[in-house]
């Protein structure tokens, strides 16, 4: 009894021993889940970065755009620039405006689609570019514990098989596989709910941004179709 005592005393559970302790294949899963966890927390700056900037960037647009600047200041101001966000879809709406206009349309109901698909086009650009990446937090989150209980069950079976070749059941031959095979499952979880908080988070502040566009460019659009029918219908003519 003493003997055990002393035995378990030695072994050493700390987490590094028990990483250098695991065989190849739990290594592996857990340097990969390692690696899955630094990924998460960089994509969670990278997007909490972004999606702050774009916050200040549509109301700052907003706010201009509302202040009663004309149309055509406005484009022009913002025509040579790189644009994101509601200042892009404005910025390509006018753009096919202009350049429908010096080609002498004609149609009211032909530019009206033309705006609008230049919009569409636009807006799913920059939704593309708001969700890059979000993909990634979700294969993290899903797949994150299933890894982690793969690197525990090949843990524990090699844990079987040393007390089989061990003859001998005593907690000390046991914990310490058991342990760095539970290690992988702890590991796994550790990349994968964060993973999961941020793409829940990241996808709804990708929605509600999302929704700011589509609502920017139908206020616009109704105030270019008004444009439309002021420059391309024709009027009538006085009686003789």
């Amino acid at each position: 009894m003493e003997q055990v005592e002393l035995a378990a005393a030695a072994t050493d559970v700390s987490l590094w021993a028990l990483f250098m302790q695991a065989g190849f294949i739990v290594k592996l899963v857990m340097l990969g889940l390692l690696g899955a966890s630094v990924w998460t927390w960089a994509l969670v700056i990278d997007k909490a970065v972004t999606f702050r900037k774009a916050q200040r960037q549509y109301d700052h647009f907003e706010q201009v755009f509302w202040s009663g600047q004309s149309l055509e200041e406005l484009y022009r101001t913002l025509a040579e620039r790189q644009n994101t966000g509601l200042a892009a879809i404005f910025v390509a709406a006018m753009r096919e405006w202009k350049k429908s206009f010096e080609r002498g349309a004609r149609s009211p109901i032909g530019l009206q689609m033309r705006i609008d698909r230049a919009m569409d086009v636009t807006m799913a650009r920059e939704s593309e570019t708001l969700e890059a990446r979000l993909s990634s937090l979700a294969t993290i989150g899903s797949a994150g514990p299933f890894v982690g209980l793969f690197g525990t069950v090949v843990g524990i079976m090699t844990s079987f098989q040393a007390i089989a070749g061990s003859k001998s059941t005593n907690l000390a031959v046991v914990a310490p596989g058991i342990a760095e095979a539970l290690l992988a499952t702890a590991i796994g979880l550790v990349a994968a709910i964060p993973a999961v908080i941020a793409y829940n988070k990241f996808s709804g502040d990708a929605g509600k941004l999302n929704a700011r566009m589509e609502g920017f460019a139908d206020e616009f659009s109704a105030i270019l179709s008004r444009q439309i029918d002021e420059k391309l219908q024709p009027r009538p003519q006085a009686a003789q």
